[in-house]
């Protein structure tokens, strides 16, 4: 079997630099042009502008983790990296599409692999409207917020906010809200994964909100709209004693 060619990346820490440097001694490294696998040093966060940025190329990305939770990462160690990678488990995702109308008119596109979330910019509630393949589920929600969050998504801030923990193969998106007041206790939905969700701000003069794809955040958002777009994708490499499947049962065991 051929020796995979790998590009070593790291986020902006020194320890994360550090890392790579040294890999980079002990193995070589390629252009991410050239390479069969990414190695990604990093955090979550890191990841998943990873994905995004080598989203669709067909490129693998495994990832040792240098951050703080490190969820979406292996383990980092130096040895046998390659006995490692010829053993990873692979994971298709999809990103959600967010496409936003702002208070000026202006039309936005963003991506997001974890969550597309609506936030409160002031002191005062949001008040959104939910429609649901054309048809109007919600006509008034009063919260901080509410989010779509991915299978890969629901153990990150969409956890935190009580939402559903859901198998990376579910077929489902999680609708959560972020302290909902009115309804008072509605506590979200799960989606088919097909769904075309738009949420609409209403008062935006009074009550602004921002809209945010991962980490791409538009201001003064008046329309919101969010569905997974099938034909973009993301790989992940997992080692094979630490699956997705094995933390996401984990991650519903803690206590």
């Amino acid at each position: 079997m051929t020796t995979p060619k790998l590009c070593f990346i790291a986020n902006s820490t020194d320890t994360a630099k550090s890392s790579r440097d040294t890999l980079i001694k002990l193995y070589g490294s390629v252009e991410a042009s050239e390479a069969d696998v990414i190695v990604a040093l990093g955090g979550d966060g890191f990841m998943l502008e990873t994905q995004l940025k080598f989203m669709s190329s067909g490129k693998p990305v495994y990832g040792m983790n240098k951050g703080t939770v490190g969820f979406l990462m292996n383990e980092y160690r130096e040895d046998r990296l390659h006995q490692r990678l010829s053993t990873t488990l692979r994971a298709t995702i999809h990103p959600l599409q967010m496409v936003t109308i702002d208070e000026e008119g202006v039309r936005h596109e963003a991506m997001a692999f974890n969550e597309v979330s609506l936030f409160r910019q002031s002191h005062q509630a949001a008040r959104l409207r939910i429609t649901i393949d054309e048809k109007q589920r919600m006509d008034s929600l009063t919260c901080d917020g509410v989010m779509i969050a991915t299978p890969q998504g629901s153990t990150a801030y969409n956890l935190s906010a009580h939402g559903p923990i859901l198998p990376l193969k579910a077929p489902l998106l999680a609708l959560t809200p972020v302290s909902a007041f009115r309804p008072r206790n509605w506590r979200g939905a799960l989606l088919p994964n097909t769904s075309r969700v738009k949420i609409e701000v209403l008062e935006p003069s009074k009550r602004p909100v921002n809209a945010v794809a991962d980490n791409t955040e538009i201001k003064s958002a008046v329309e919101v709209n969010i569905h997974e777009d099938r034909q973009a994708s993301g790989v992940l490499l997992f080692d094979p004693e630490h699956t997705w499947e094995e933390r996401i049962l984990d991650e519903q065991f803690r206590y």
